[in-house]
């Protein structure tokens, strides 16, 4: 695989990362539900509603 193919590979990945998250978001949104992320060296659950677009 040349760099190149490598490259627009990691972006396409990149890119469905981000439509998956942006949709799981929503959707918990919908139902009011929370979200665990792990953020500062812990582990923390948000509201989704409290998520900013």
């Amino acid at each position: 695989m040349t760099k190149d193919k490598i490259k627009e590979l990691q972006h396409k990945i990149v890119e469905g990362l981000k439509v998956s998250s942006k949709k799981m978001i929503e959707n918990k949104k919908k139902i009011n539900g929370k979200i665990v992320v792990y953020a500062d060296g812990k582990i923390q659950t948000i509201n989704a509603v409290d998520i900013k677009d």
